[in-house]
């Protein structure tokens, strides 16, 4: 999953200067960046061209790619089975979004990797749907149906392009005790659903069953066993890993059939406008439209951090709203076909900062396999009968990860040592929180407002944010005591 981090950017990391040294007397190249064959022409031109821009050949290129594709995969897998067990959807609907998300996510991936026209950072970048846009999209989907909530997608797409002039005045409003908090909201709800796909919905046939039980803490166990056994780039897969692991336990407890995975044709295309027309309903997508005010805080922040991974300069005001212009495209495209919000993920920098391969071509390369294994049916199928258990001890330990990085992200910027943005963030969470922990306690509402409020990860936000506005935007008339003064610096 995404992983904000909306720092300002450091000096580049010394090996970042390395390649255009390469060709003086001095230290060589980092091994990682040079390839092993190369001759000393190929060295020289190599230098001249920086490591993201480096190409390399094609089957160095693909290995990598589906390395990045192996690690990433089981974010779109989560997001689409969230999807389907949430909203009820069958094995053929489940399928074909299964195979929208990984072929718009390769689009996204190429978008933002290579960079056409004003769209994409060319950067090392792969986008994968699900997180707080995916939770915002199923609680449309619950209130209004899901052709208004595909509505909402592609209004809050368009909506990208119609701020993203007056975006960097915004920043200010979403530092980072603003989106840490909302972060730490994002990861704690989506714990919760990761959890039922294990259990079930209370009060519902089989919750709690044993077996369901059984294999999602399995699955959790693998995870956990593959990370502490293995180092380096087996030890990023393990999430992977532990996915397959709980499938094959699933399988020798006769809790899955691959029997469909052979059903039907090779080659299968996503199918456009899986629930109909979309309707469009400014109120309704009122949650989402919040929500991308901050996506695109996160967006700067993604852009910054991927940039100092690969040890290379960027312009912010002109490579940022880059990254938020190939969100906004491949989300647009991606509301035509069932999906949520598409964003770009921060995850695949641990590929890159192990294995010292910082070329965007790899990430190009993720692209084309996602999109390859959209469109190959048995592919998709295989991947749809993995039990809504086994995805959800997965999911459980993915989302985990977002709750951690919203409190490092709190930490690494010393926010909360300040009293005032302690007060801000406890508020904020109190209020973000309570409609998760406690499901239906704005039942009472009208049915506009209950979108609003209970969607735990906007009012988190716009309580944080207009609280960040009032304490350190705006002088209240408060009398300060000098103690008051020093403890609240």
């Amino acid at each position: 999953m995404s992983s904000p981090r909306p720092t300002p950017p450091v000096p580049s990391p010394p090996e970042a200067t390395a390649p255009a040294t390469a060709s003086t007397p001095g230290p060589a190249p980092s091994p990682a960046d040079a390839p092993p064959t190369a001759t000393t022409t190929a060295t020289a031109t190599a230098s001249a061209v920086h490591p993201v821009d480096e190409s390399r050949p094609l089957g160095r290129i693909l290995l990598f790619g589906v390395q990045h594709v192996l690690v990433m995969a089981a974010t779109p897998i989560s997001a689409i089975f969230l999807m389907s067990a949430t909203l009820r959807l069958d094995a053929a609907l489940t399928v074909n979004l299964l195979s929208a998300a990984f072929v718009l996510s390769g689009i996204g991936s190429l978008i933002q990797s290579l960079g056409p026209w004003k769209f994409g950072p060319k950067l090392p970048f792969v986008m994968l749907p699900g997180g707080a846009p995916l939770i915002l999209f199923l609680a449309i989907a619950e209130q209004h149906g899901l052709p208004t909530a595909t509505g909402a997608v592609i209004l809050t797409a368009a909506f990208y392009f119609v701020v993203l002039p007056v975006f960097s005045r915004l920043l200010a409003f979403f530092p980072a005790l603003v989106i840490g908090t909302m972060i730490v909201i994002v990861g704690v709800n989506l714990v919760k659903v990761g959890a039922v796909l294990v259990t079930g919905r209370p009060g519902t046939p089989g919750f709690a069953d044993p077996t369901n039980l059984l294999l999602g803490m399995a699955t959790i166990g693998f995870t956990v066993a593959f990370y502490a056994l293995f180092s380096g780039v087996l030890r990023q897969l393990a999430v992977m890993l532990g996915l397959i692991a709980g499938t094959v336990l699933a399988f020798a407890l006769g809790s899955v059939d691959f029997s469909r995975a052979a059903e039907g044709g090779l080659v299968s295309l996503p199918q456009a406008l899986p629930f109909g027309s979309p309707e469009f309903n400014l109120i309704a997508a009122l949650p989402l439209m919040l929500y991308s005010l901050a996506s695109m805080a996160e967006a700067t922040g993604q852009t910054v951090i991927n940039a100092e991974a690969v040890g290379k300069e960027i312009d912010k005001r002109a490579d940022v709203p880059k990254t938020i212009r190939g969100d906004a495209a491949t989300s647009f495209i991606g509301g035509f076909f069932g999906l949520p919000l598409m964003v770009t993920s921060g995850e695949n920098i641990g590929i890159v900062r192990v294995t010292g391969v910082r070329s965007r071509f790899v990430t190009a390369a993720a692209g084309v396999v996602l999109i390859l294994i959209g469109v190959l049916a048995p592919v998709t199928r295989a991947i749809s009968v993995i039990p809504s258990a086994v995805v959800g001890g997965t999911a459980m330990v993915v989302f985990a990860v977002i709750t951690v990085l919203g409190v490092q992200m709190l930490g690494r910027a010393g926010e909360l040592d300040r009293h005032t943005n302690t007060f801000i963030c406890a508020v904020a969470l109190a209020l973000g929180l309570l409609p998760i922990l406690i499901p239906g306690v704005y039942g009472g509402f009208p049915p506009n407002a209950r979108i609003l409020l209970e969607s735990g990860v906007a009012v988190g936000a716009t309580v944080a944010a207009v609280l960040n506005v009032l304490f350190h935007h705006v002088r209240l008339p408060l009398p300060r005591t000098r103690t008051r003064t020093e403890s609240d610096r």
